[in-house]
């Protein structure tokens, strides 16, 4: 079972985005992660996304970016998704985490700025 955060100032949230090109998901994720708004991204491809947009319903596929980063960040990477995704109105969905290995909260604080 995951252990409760040793520090509890030191909070993680999981961050969500959809993109549809490879190139894309890429260059988002090294852009975060060498900003240090992010500790890591995973991308998962083959998403299929079903949404209605602009009056009809589109069937999309698409790369899922999981980004993870400190709590206090999620503003600032909100704002920046905002900046550098090619959707109009990009996904940004952020959970907080309040359970989970320590030193993986650690890690996540030492590879992100405050």
């Amino acid at each position: 079972m995951p252990s409760r955060v040793k520090n509890s100032s030191q909070r993680v949230t999981l961050a969500y985005t959809t993109v549809e090109k490879k190139t894309d998901a890429l260059r988002i994720a090294q852009l975060l992660v060498r900003e240090q708004l992010a500790a890591c991204v995973t991308i998962v491809s083959g998403v299929t996304s079903v949404y209605p947009w602009k009056g009809t319903t589109v069937t999309a596929r698409e790369y899922l970016l999981t980004i993870k980063t400190r709590t206090g960040l999620v503003s600032r990477l909100g704002k920046r998704i905002r900046e550098i995704s090619p959707y109009e109105l990009p996904e940004f969905i952020a959970v907080e985490h309040t359970r989970g290995n320590s030193d993986y909260v650690e890690w996540v604080y030492s590879n992100t700025k405050p």
